[in-house]
């Protein structure tokens, strides 16, 4: 198997500046929440605080002996509890109202990514695995909302202690203020070296988590490919080694961040320590002087002085702890902003397609080619016939290698054009072109003599019926299946095209018939029964032009006779591309176009083709399907 590249570009940035700023628009819709949040987090703080320079009284006063005042006891004792009570209710509250406030947010940021990515062109799938974006989904949002949730109230109400906390010590003992000003300095210095060390391997982690989760989803969904060539062991290993990265990433954050909280821990301690050393010597000073100053303190200021070292290290703490989960937050943020950055599919056009019958009542009909379609190009109306041209189109899907070479052909009303050629020589990049799933850069393609980039790209793909070769069904019921290709299909509509498409047989033998409830891509059904619901699918929509891209290659020949005289009456009065190996669905076509290497080197009709004696020639008399 290919080696796979251990570094995808996008996983070597760091976290942008603008991340902060984007993730904040998302906040404005709950600006009162937000401030109702702030205000119960001021009050927790401040609470908080408060609570802990109140022991300084009580221990004063019990401290006294027979001159204490235990009236004055009990109230500052039931004056605490109240204190604490509010505290507790206040953090509950900001808590609670936290809960709806980050799954707004995550609600809204996973709309605007699903959106954003219905529009985005079809090569941005080209570049990016499944399991790469179902990631942004999952783990990345993940960590939005730990931080949304979580880190970010907490970090401000750390903030809001270590203020309070400093201010109180200040007002206890400047002194003692000074030791916690140096322990202080030790801990900032050691936080940010770890933190910085652990924001990297974080950052890693999360690009290795997507990785993985790309790999699992595309080995998954190719789990019979991958059994069919016996590659279990290469793809076993394969899976080992970008596991590997990212157990090593995960591993090394852990350890960064595992670290820190020991490190802090006896920080703390050694600065409670030393605290209460030093607290102790300005406690037997009490009012004599040193070196000219009054710096003695009583056993209540020490007792509230200690809380507060154990007050000021906590916050302190849980800062570095939230820095970790805030980096491995910001840097899925980034990952998502960048999808959400991506260009949307460019759509100029101005062109539309409307019914026939939205003409004022005018006699209209008769006018148009399909007798219900037509453009409406600024105040004209152009009949749809379905006449198609490309003109000297060259197309490349990277910009380096032409996949379309100076391409000219035409398709009159009512034709039915088959694509012929080895694979690879572009027949389904026309039909990609057609339809605006990417745009040329070199050359025109019309429609009824109008440039495709005149029209909106909705209409003019809604004037095209497109069955794929790889056929997909979503989970629902057969009915809802076929509908979908047109959502107001009534259920009688719907049997009609599958009768029209030879799907209605097997149906009505389905356990439910058409309400037999499909999943995981139509698994329990065969891929020919799969493809015949593909066509039924395209059959309600009805559509003026057909694009068949391989429509029968998983159907038997048997089944293939069958539908083709359905098929022959949704194509009758419609251009149609049929891109074939089949000879059978060859033959019949007005027009055979035979490609290699992106050029189209023969057109003709079947019998022209033959009489040439030429490429086409040479398939047909070699084998029965074109290869």
């Amino acid at each position: 198997m290919k080696k796979r590249n251990p570094q995808v570009p996008h996983e070597k940035r760091t976290i942008k500046k603008g991340t902060v700023k984007k993730l904040l628009r998302y906040f404005k819709r709950y600006r009162l929440a937000l401030n109702a949040v702030t205000l119960l987090i001021i009050i927790t703080s401040v609470a908080s605080v408060f609570g802990t320079y109140l022991l300084k009284p009580i221990v004063d006063n019990a401290t006294q002996g027979q001159n204490a005042d235990w009236n004055k006891f009990i109230y500052d004792l039931i004056k605490l509890a109240i204190v604490y009570i509010i505290s507790a209710l206040a953090t509950y509250g900001y808590a609670a109202i936290m809960v709806p406030i980050s799954g707004g947010i995550l609600s809204n940021v996973r709309k605007d990514m699903f959106s954003h990515l219905q529009e985005l062109p079809l090569n941005y799938y080209d570049t990016h695995t499944h399991g790469e974006l179902m990631s942004l989904f999952t783990n990345d949002t993940d960590a939005m909302r730990e931080m949304i949730g979580n880190g970010i109230p907490q970090i401000v109400t750390s903030l809001l202690r270590i203020a309070g906390v400093f201010i109180a010590m200040l007002i206890l003992s400047p002194a003692l203020t000074v030791v916690t000003i140096v322990m202080l300095a030790i801990m900032m210095l050691v936080v940010s070296t770890l933190a910085k060390k652990s924001g990297k391997y974080f950052k890693t982690r999360q690009a290795s988590l997507a990785k993985v989760n790309g790999y699992m989803e595309e080995m998954i969904e190719g789990q019979k490919v991958v059994k069919v060539f016996c590659h279990e062991e290469e793809v076993a290993k394969e899976f080992s080694e970008i596991n590997e990265e990212l157990r090593e990433s995960a591993a090394s954050a852990s350890i960064w961040a595992g670290v820190l909280m020991p490190i802090m821990g006896n920080l703390s301690y050694t600065h409670f320590a030393v605290t209460a050393m030093v607290g102790v010597l300005l406690v037997a000073a009490g009012t004599n002087p040193i070196l000219g100053l009054t710096i003695g303190i009583s056993i209540g200021t020490l007792t509230s002085f200690l809380q507060y070292t154990r007050n000021f290290a906590q916050p302190i703490v849980q800062l570095s702890q939230q820095f970790n989960a805030i980096m491995s937050a910001l840097a899925g943020a980034g990952r998502i902003f960048d999808l959400l950055d991506v260009e949307p599919e460019v759509d100029n056009g101005t062109v539309t397609l409307i019914q026939a019958a939205s003409r004022n009542g005018d006699v209209y009909e008769s006018e148009i080619c399909t007798g219900k379609w037509a453009w409406k190009k600024d105040e004209k109306y152009i009949p749809l016939c379905g006449d198609v041209r490309l003109n000297n189109v060259t197309f490349s899907y990277d910009g380096k290698v032409d996949v379309l070479k100076n391409v000219s052909l035409f398709a009159k009303p009512g034709q039915k054009i088959a694509l012929v050629g080895s694979t690879g020589a572009g027949k389904t990049t026309i039909t990609n072109l057609i339809n605006r799933f990417y745009d040329i850069k070199e050359g025109t393609i019309t429609f009824d003599g109008i440039d495709i980039m005149d029209i909106k790209k909705s209409d003019l793909r809604r004037s095209l019926g497109i069955v794929l070769q790889d056929t997909h069904l979503f989970t629902g019921t057969v009915r809802e299946n076929i509908r979908y290709g047109n959502p107001l299909a009534t259920d009688e509509e719907v049997e009609e095209a599958a009768k029209l498409s030879n799907a209605h047989f097997f149906i009505t033998h389905l356990p439910q018939g058409y309400d037999t409830v499909l999943t995981a891509d139509g698994t329990n059904l065969s891929q020919g029964q799969r493809q015949l619901l593909s066509i039924a699918r395209v059959a309600v929509a009805n559509p003026p032009v057909l694009v068949l891209d391989e429509a029968t290659s998983s159907i038997d020949t048997r089944t293939e006779a069958l539908i083709e005289r359905g098929m022959d009456k949704l194509m009758h009065g419609r251009t149609v591309f049929v891109i074939a190996h089949r000879l059978s669905t060859v033959r019949n076509a007005n027009a055979i176009l035979v490609l290699e290497h992106g050029e189209v080197i023969e057109r003709g009709d079947h019998e022209e083709l033959l009489s040439q004696q030429g490429r086409y020639y040479r398939l047909y008399t070699g084998a029965f399907e074109l290869e």
